[in-house]
């Protein structure tokens, strides 16, 4: 049941982020949670290759490697599906950056960090 409801709530927090990020477009609620899955499907496996070789890196930038990496694979989903668009490397990352501030909130007011 929590992991359907993070789903959910990751869904909402990037449709949310499309609707606030000028030059990120989104279909609507059900195409946004079908992009919240790829894109944590593809941090999942390419992400986590890709954070592995860049290990040492990601130490010496304090994890700015890793935030890049996931804007990455938002840029990977992005050419992948027709109904969630950005323009760029800019938009990905506002968007990476309001989906994140987003998320936390919705995990506040629906008690996710509760154990």
């Amino acid at each position: 049941m929590k992991l359907i409801l993070e789903v959910l709530l990751m869904g909402l927090a990037l449709y949310i982020g499309a609707r606030i990020v000028p030059g990120v477009y989104v279909d609507g609620y059900g195409s946004a949670i079908i992009a919240s899955l790829l894109i944590a499907l593809a941090n999942a496996t390419i992400g986590l290759v890709l954070r592995f070789f860049t290990f040492p890196l990601n130490l010496l930038t304090l994890g700015l490697v890793s935030f890049i990496i996931s804007i990455l694979m938002i840029l990977l989903v992005d050419s992948m599906m027709t109904s969630f668009n950005t323009n760029g490397f800019l938009s990905a990352t506002v968007l990476a950056i309001v989906v994140t501030f987003v998320k936390i909130i919705l995990d506040a007011i629906f008690g996710m960090n509760r154990e």
